[in-house]
């Protein structure tokens, strides 16, 4: 049987668990959320393996990776991805992989792009089921007012990390939180 190796890992704006399966990273979502229970089922499902708590060498990059992005060194993510979802949630979050650092865009517009208006609850579902957070910048999504909705880790995790991509600061040099 393959296994998913995963370790858990403290950011400045949570807990994260990290996973990957068969030198892919599969999991980088907020140890606490709501829906830690479906996420990881429909990952389980997806795929035959076993989980064990144990590092990799991909899931020590990603730590890596993502301490450079909360540092405010890096702006983009280089790491191979499995995307575990339905075809139109992966399209989904294919598309977010598409905002720009310290861009936003709406439901609505995501839908646009994906030639669907009407699909905008679709979307926003899709976004609030992506199992890879921050790498795949679900947190980019905002509502059509501009204002910041939902999140997996809460509104207070998702402002942040606007606001570190707006500002291209250190997490250390915000003094707004």
């Amino acid at each position: 049987m393959d296994e998913l190796y995963y370790q858990y890992h403290k950011t400045p704006f949570g807990d994260l668990i990290i996973g990957q399966f068969k030198g892919e990273l599969c999991l980088c979502d907020w140890r606490f959320r709501k829906q830690r229970k479906e996420v990881d089922t429909r990952i389980s499902l997806a795929t035959t393996f076993h989980w064990k708590e144990e590092s990799s060498p991909l899931v020590l990059q990603t730590i890596f990776q993502l301490s450079e992005y909360f540092e405010g060194k890096r702006n983009e993510f280089d790491l191979p991805l499995r995307l575990v979802g339905s075809d139109f949630q992966q399209n989904v979050w294919k598309e977010l992989l598409k905002i720009p650092f310290g861009k936003t865009e709406s439901y609505s517009d995501l839908a646009r792009r994906l030639g669907n208006l009407q699909a905008v609850r679709a979307v926003a579902g899709a976004n609030g089921a992506n199992a890879i957070s921050i790498i795949i910048p679900c947190h980019r999504v905002v509502g059509q007012n501009g204002n910041p909705t939902g999140y997996a880790s809460g509104i207070s995790a998702k402002l942040k990390l606007l606001s570190l991509e707006a500002k291209g600061n250190p997490i250390r040099q915000l003094s707004l939180f």
